[in-house]
């Protein structure tokens, strides 16, 4: 049996702050390491090297990754779901900027908050978790609305509608995990499907993206995609999947609206991008709502 708990605790919490601070960085890291590595291609390396990094930690602790206990086709399904969201994600930014398929690509909790709930009730969100819900989805909103102050063409709505398909298929990957054979997975189990079914899409993916591969990169180039395999691909995913199997995944989706606000920050930090008044109040209206989102209720 699965030792789930009804509420995030500090660890938790702790453990989320950590993971949605690397995904913004990797945001940089994969923005600035574009120049030179396609991002398909990036994917493909680090996702193959999270790979063979998961068979070794899994080896190492004698985690069983290959014995037959029914998670196949569930487990094929959510490898599917989690690298149709990247193939939605690199198309889209064919057609639209990074900061409107930001703002689109975050609707995945309200996924999450309005399907789960009809096959677990316990994850279920009162009014006020609602708010706060919604209240840090306008942060992001704000943190990136100068993307939406001209109007929108075929082509950019083309790209908008990938990245709303794109966060789809992230809150679907959630719900699989939650609501499969899948949820009594290991941690190790459920990240080796969606990391080794992307891993074997994502040089198709590069292809029919028409993506130069190669290599020969830069010093700088190789660190970056270390790092995103290393931290990104393998320990912050595996981290998450422990926490979906251990806790409520409603509550701990509505943290992941810090990453592009994280993102933000270490452009400012990392890249002289400048402080903006509207920044901060998106920060604060994140915070708050993940504040709201994971209050307990008072007792009756």
């Amino acid at each position: 049996m699965t030792d789930r708990k009804p509420h995030l605790d500090p660890r938790a919490t702790t453990i989320l702050v950590a993971c949605c601070a690397f995904w913004g960085l990797q945001q940089i890291l994969i923005k600035t390491t574009v120049v030179e590595v396609p991002p398909m291609w990036q994917a493909t390396i680090r996702m193959t090297g999270a790979v063979v990094l998961l068979m070794l930690w899994c080896l190492a602790r004698g985690v069983k990754l290959f014995e037959r206990d029914g998670t196949l086709w569930s487990g094929l399904l959510v490898g599917l779901l989690f690298s149709g969201e990247f193939l939605c994600i690199y198309t889209g930014l064919q057609y639209t900027s990074a900061s409107r398929l930001t703002v689109f690509l975050y609707c995945a909790p309200f996924t999450v908050a309005l399907l789960l709930p009809r096959f677990v009730p316990a994850e279920k969100l009162r009014g006020a978790q609602w708010f706060g819900l919604a209240l840090a989805f306008a942060g992001v909103v704000l943190a990136f609305s100068e993307s939406f102050t001209h109007p929108a063409g075929a082509t950019q709505l083309r790209g908008d509608a990938l990245a709303l398909l794109a966060g789809l298929l992230w809150g679907l990957t959630t719900l699989a995990l939650r609501t499969t054979k899948m949820a009594t997975a290991t941690a190790e189990k459920a990240l080796f499907y969606q990391i080794a079914v992307t891993a074997a899409a994502s040089p198709l993916m590069s292809l029919l993206l028409g993506e130069q591969r190669g290599w020969s990169y830069s010093g700088y180039a190789w660190f970056s995609i270390a790092l995103q395999t290393v931290i990104g691909a393998f320990a912050t995913y595996l981290a998450w999947m422990w926490l979906v199997r251990h806790y409520p995944a409603t509550r701990i989706s509505s943290f992941t609206f810090l990453t592009p606000l994280f993102a933000l920050v270490f452009g400012v930090v990392l890249l002289k991008e400048p402080l903006t008044v509207q920044l901060v109040l998106a920060l604060l209206g994140v915070g708050v709502g993940i504040l709201l989102v994971n209050r307990k209720a008072s007792a009756a």
